[in-house]
């Protein structure tokens, strides 16, 4: 039976993702305290996967997931996923919004209800925990008046809803990553996405526009992309990169060999579905059968001089 680390306790929003995936199911679940952890797990063999966020419409990028993708032993994206985050301020049965004067959450979530809590509980005090779950579980010890996370966590832990939809932007999405062991692609779907981490060999003047010339020039859109320092010095940066396409695509595997050139290292993390968005019109001169052609062409040419 496949054993699955997620960020934890029962009643994460990861939790609730992870529900969705049908890899989970019949699946052992291994919470663990932070995203850190559950990457962890893979590496040493205590989990078959993880499942951790990447990044939220509102709030961008999970620092610790890229942080975690672009340093120690390699592990690929399997599967994405997203969810629709819906924030609840969640309490013991009976507690009134008046009443409240401390509250529970994650730092993520923390910063998509601010306003909210800034305008309704303005001299609450607010304490950052590991997960929004674990903000409900002190809740129902006693450890705090009110968290703030998802529905599914007040069920869990026996707390009322004190108001619903809190966020301060409607419509908030998180993504989420299954995290394997490197493995051989899936085949191309037609709409896939691939990631892979690109650190510079030196700073110098337009060393970030080359990256991007790579992809540029043979017509593939980048989905995403974030500078992350690389733990070294002030000044050295890499950067996270999801792009349309897949590995065995022609222009996405000449584009990738072209970073292994020019960059220092590259790291790749998986082609896989892509679950959101379609993937653009391939540009006339970009798509398999014309690379297929034009390196025909020019072996002809390396081999009888004629064109």
């Amino acid at each position: 039976m496949k054993i699955i680390a997620f960020l934890g306790p029962a009643g994460t929003f990861a939790h609730a993702a992870l529900r969705a995936l049908p890899y989970a199911d019949h699946a052992t679940l291994l919470p663990m305290a932070n995203v850190t952890l559950a990457i962890d797990a893979v590496r040493t063999d205590d989990a078959d996967a993880a499942l951790v966020p990447l990044e939220n419409s509102v709030e961008g990028a999970v620092p610790a997931t890229l942080d975690e993708l672009a340093s120690g032993a390699p592990l690929i994206i399997a599967e994405e996923t997203y969810l629709d985050v819906t924030f609840e301020l969640m309490a013991r049965p009976g507690t009134q919004l008046a009443e409240i004067k401390s509250v529970a959450t994650h730092t993520h979530a923390e910063a998509q209800v601010r306003r909210w809590l800034m305008t309704n509980l303005r001299d609450a005090e607010i304490a950052l925990v590991g997960s929004t779950a674990l903000a409900a579980q002190a809740v129902a010890a006693g450890d705090f008046d009110a968290a703030v996370g998802a529905a599914v966590a007040g069920e869990l832990y026996g707390l009322g809803i004190v108001a619903h939809d809190i966020a301060d932007t409607e419509g908030a999405v998180t993504r989420f990553v299954l995290l394997t062991p490197p493995a051989p692609p899936p085949p191309t779907t037609g709409n896939d996405r691939t990631t892979l981490v690109a650190y510079l060999r030196e700073d110098h003047a337009g060393a970030l526009l080359e990256i991007l010339s790579e992809f540029g020039t043979r017509g593939i859109n980048l989905t995403r992309i974030e500078s992350r320092p690389t733990k070294g010095r002030i000044g050295q940066y890499c950067f996270s990169i999801d792009c349309e396409g897949h590995i065995t695509d022609e222009r996405v595997g000449d584009a990738v060999a072209a970073l292994h050139r020019i960059c220092a290292d590259v790291r790749y993390l998986g082609s896989y579905p892509r679950r959101e968005g379609r993937l653009g019109e391939v540009p006339p001169g970009r798509r398999d059968p014309e690379f297929v052609e034009a390196r025909d062409w020019l072996r002809r040419v390396r081999e009888t001089g004629t064109s």
